[in-house]
């Protein structure tokens, strides 16, 4: 009797586990087509704007106007003024047990994120992929009676798969899935992780892979270590000051009662600053490509533009954000590092004569600002070599991301995705 009760059990318990890898495959597959057409149809209609910005540049006076008020009325009509939190919501779905992910966050981040990006919102559309791509790992865990424990693996098993479908980043959407949401580490939790991470990469891969950039990474040298912590610290501080722009802007344009004005006023803001700084139209990844064609100047006044933008990215960012758009830190925290990293490398060379590789720098920026801005250094490592599509930086890449990490927790230990949550 005790045996045939313990095999009806183990039974019981691999059907289960058969269903619950079902369900996270299913999940991969789904959260890949979002990632991945929300990419394509994002990145097709940016170009396209930015192409007609450069026979009429007025015009960017008029795009995040558009792009605002269409989120508006797309939120107040369709979507009934229910709120999007953002990664926060997939958080407290994770964090405290009965709060789930209805379905209409996969219209509504996608769409709104789609929107954002393409009339000129600074920012890009990760963190839109993200919740989308969580809540189909929700809804997924709803349709069969048994899977509603299983909930949160299913849920980290979305977010995971559209990391991966974005940045062609399986490693990297394994560790953001780890070190941002969840640290469970049981069998059943790993599996479907790993699956919906396959199964999204095979999707990917074969469907929808494009390079992110292109980047012709020869080789570092030891003598630069120094140098690449200098660029890890440097980092950590532009990143506290990326998390307290969006925070205090979040605050200010919450506290504006009337929608049209905080409308007018974020269009006009983000509508002034593209209009004299182009490069931070939209999610920046064209501006981060145009850097690697930068040779070393000959005078440091020719570096002006781009510490402006350096300072300027974190609020168009934060106006963006606040004033209603969809998004997050992920892209422009890939810029500002980019930069950072151009400016750090040319200025050390042309006072110090150091001949350090400006690409190095750039590539192992993304990384630092990154891993300071959403405190986690392993998902910035692996998601900036997947970049890279090599590992020949990974060890300073691993220098800088964690200097990083450590200087933004010391100065301040909060993310724009734990601030309220925890004050």
């Amino acid at each position: 009797m005790n045996t045939s009760s313990t095999l009806s059990y183990r039974q019981k318990k691999v059907r289960r586990t058969l269903t619950v890898l079902a369900a996270a495959a299913m999940t991969g597959i789904f959260s890949a087509i979002v990632a991945d057409t929300l990419k394509v149809t994002t990145e097709h209609y940016e170009h396209d704007f930015l192409h007609r910005l450069a026979e009429n540049q007025y015009l960017i006076f008029l795009l995040p106007f558009i792009g605002f008020t269409t989120i508006h009325i797309l939120r107040h009509f369709l979507f009934r003024n229910k709120p999007n939190k953002g990664i926060k919501e997939v958080l407290d779905s994770i964090n405290k047990g009965g709060k789930t992910l209805p379905a209409y966050k996969i219209p509504s981040h996608y769409f709104n994120g789609f929107l954002t990006v393409i009339f000129g919102g600074s920012t890009g559309i990760e963190v839109s992929t993200v919740v989308a791509t969580a809540s189909i790992g929700a809804l997924s865990s709803h349709k069969v009676a048994h899977l509603n424990k299983y909930r949160t693996d299913l849920v980290c098993a979305g977010l995971a798969a559209g990391i991966t479908a974005l940045f062609n980043a399986p490693i990297a959407g394994f560790m953001f899935a780890f070190e941002v949401f969840t640290r469970k580490r049981n069998k059943t939790h790993l599996a479907a992780l790993a699956t919906a991470i396959f199964t999204s990469y095979l999707l990917t891969r074969y469907f929808f892979y494009e390079k992110v950039f292109s980047f012709n990474v020869t080789g570092w040298h030891n003598e630069a270590l120094p140098y690449f912590i200098l660029l890890g610290v440097l980092a950590g501080f532009n990143s506290v000051f990326l998390t307290k722009c969006v925070l205090f802007c979040k605050k200010f344009f919450g506290s504006l009662q009337n929608d049209y004005i905080k409308i007018l006023a974020g269009s006009l803001i983000i509508s002034t600053l593209v209009f004299f700084f182009p490069s931070l139209y939209g999610e920046g990844y064209a501006g981060i490509k145009n850097l690697t064609s930068i040779a070393q100047p000959s005078d440091l006044y020719i570096l002006l533009p781009f510490v402006i933008v350096l300072f300027l990215k974190p609020i168009a960012t934060s106006v963006t954000l606040g004033a209603g758009g969809d998004g997050g830190v992920f892209a422009p925290s890939l810029f500002i590092g980019a930069f950072l990293g151009l400016i750090t490398a040319l200025t050390l060379n042309y006072f110090f004569h150091l001949n350090l590789i400006a690409l190095n720098f750039i590539i192992i920026g993304m990384a630092a600002v990154l891993s300071g801005s959403i405190h986690a250094p392993l998902t910035s490592i692996f998601l900036v070599c997947a970049i890279a599509d090599n590992y020949i930086l990974f060890v300073p890449i691993v220098i800088a991301s964690l200097v990083s990490w450590l200087v933004a927790q010391f100065i301040f230990p909060y993310t724009v995705y734990t601030y309220k949550a925890t004050v």
